[in-house]
């Protein structure tokens, strides 16, 4: 009895590697391909739990994710001549999991092959275009054109490419750098003349802000000259009017003036005679020197 429960055992264990060796599971983002001694035997499209003869069979598997493939940068020649490095890159998807399997059997071999058909048709693409149409006016139109020219080709390893996009377009390195020093010397060219445009500018303000200030000047100079002569018109009328009315007063007001400045405060010294005629008021207060005395005198006599 313990000899028949232990055979038991043993079958139920072997049975459990058997089961074990045996199952296989497809996920929602795999499709297999089941090989019975190296030949396609069975294809599998939807997820489940699947089994196999073990050691007899053999499953591979395959992603039906969309995938991405990073070319490498190549350099191309546009129809115009141009020299471009262009770098791109794909999305693509296994659709055939059977085709691609027979044309290619692994995904790294797959994207190497991918990779040739972009390279290819980027050139042969873009070559026959401008490089204002690279760049700016049909790069679309392209795109669109690279992709179908690489689906052609993709098609006969089980694979759909999605598309194809351009991620970069450089020109090359020692273009980069003469077209660099170009734009250097004609910046700098547009900065000298923007800079002799200002001078310019400046010297005209600068000229005609003088040519205003001269201007200016000459007639506050010129009116200043009428008002000061206007004034002394004015002074000379009222001094003659102060004349004519009262000549003795304006007299004695004039040397009272002549006093004040000629006798100010300090070292004053005159050297006159004590009889002339600045010293008249001191003589007399009469303001009458020694010619209006005998003046008097003959008058009387």
């Amino acid at each position: 009895m313990r000899a028949f429960m232990a055979f038991i055992m043993v079958l139920l264990i072997l049975a459990g590697i058997g089961a074990y060796f045996s199952a296989f599971i497809v996920r929602e983002t795999e499709q297999a391909i089941v090989l019975r001694f190296g030949k396609i035997e069975n294809q599998i499209n939807k997820p489940g739990l699947y089994f196999k003869i073990p050691i007899v069979e053999t499953v591979d598997k395959f992603d039906k994710r969309i995938l991405d493939l990073d070319t490498s940068p190549q350099e191309v020649i546009a129809v115009d001549k141009k020299r471009l490095v262009v770098d791109a890159f794909a999305r693509f998807k296994i659709v055939n999991a059977l085709k691609f399997y027979q044309a290619v059997r692994s995904e790294q071999t797959a994207r190497n092959r991918l990779g040739t058909f972009v390279d290819s048709a980027i050139r042969d693409k873009l070559a026959s275009a401008s490089f204002e149409d690279i760049v700016r006016d049909k790069r679309e139109e392209l795109m669109k054109a690279i992709t179908i020219q690489v689906n052609a080709r993709a098609e006969n390893i089980g694979i759909v490419v999605i598309d194809v996009r351009i991620k970069r377009t450089d020109l090359p390195e020692e273009n980069s750098a003469a077209i660099y020093s170009r734009m250097q010397t004609e910046r700098q060219q547009e900065a000298a003349e923007f800079r002799a445009e200002g001078n310019a500018s400046a010297n005209r303000i600068r000229a005609e802000a003088d040519r205003k200030a001269t201007v200016i000047i000459a007639n506050a100079n010129k009116k200043s000259e009428t008002l000061r002569g206007e004034g002394d018109a004015e002074r000379n009328r009222i001094f003659a009017e102060a004349y004519g009315k009262d000549r003795d007063f304006f007299a004695f007001y004039r040397s009272m003036q002549a006093y004040e400045k000629g006798l100010g405060s300090g070292d004053t010294r005159m050297l006159l005679s004590p009889q002339s005629e600045f010293f008249r008021y001191f003589n007399d207060p009469n303001g009458r020197g020694s010619g209006d005395k005998r003046k008097g005198q003959s008058a009387t006599q």
